[in-house]
């Protein structure tokens, strides 16, 4: 029976009707629209609208309060991550610098060491060479010495038979047959 009253109040509060009066008069339109707010705020309170939405409220808070959690869990990984990278980055750039300067070293001793075993090639061609100069020289003196003695043996050939009789050569060279038979007994 109240709610017969509210909605006959409710049905009974048009324009028309609430445009003038006293204030606590259906016929003021103030009044009227208080009675609806009252009433819809009622209604709410029956049905535990406050609650559910204070309930999604408290849902939604900790649903954005764990993604903020998740967002700063993930945010100091993605820190520690990045230490690490920073970390092995300067780690081989380390390294890096390491086999650099290693191969600037060895290179320079490989050239140290080219430039002496160059040196020492080169000391071994010029020994081989005045080797091969001296060999030639000694081979050309014997030669000439040689050619000398030949030519001379020709010139005295030809000086001793022009001297030389038929019986002293006969007798020379009996001579040397007995000279060299007593050589090789």
């Amino acid at each position: 029976m109240r709610y017969a009253a509210l909605i006959a109040a409710l049905i009974a509060a048009t324009p028309a009707a609430a445009a003038t009066g006293p204030f606590l008069s259906l016929g003021n339109t103030d009044f009227i629209v208080l009675l609806g707010f009252l009433l819809f705020i009622a209604v709410l309170i029956y049905f535990g609208v406050p609650g559910m939405l204070m309930g999604m409220l408290d849902k939604r808070a900790d649903q954005i309060r764990s993604e903020l959690d998740e967002a700063k869990s993930l945010r100091e990984e993605a820190q520690a991550l990045l230490a690490s990278y920073e970390r092995k980055q300067k780690e081989v750039q380390a390294q890096a610098d390491r086999i650099v300067e290693t191969a600037r070293k060895e290179a320079s001793d490989s050239a140290a060491q080219a430039k002496l075993d160059l040196e020492a090639s080169i000391q071994r061609r010029l020994a081989a060479a005045e080797d091969q100069i001296a060999s030639a020289e000694a081979s050309a003196v014997k030669e000439v010495k040689d050619r000398a003695v030949a030519v001379a043996i020709a010139a005295a050939r030809e000086v001793i038979a022009g001297q030389v009789k038929a019986a002293d050569a006969n007798k020379m060279i009996d001579d040397s047959i007995d000279t060299v038979e007593q050589k090789l007994h």
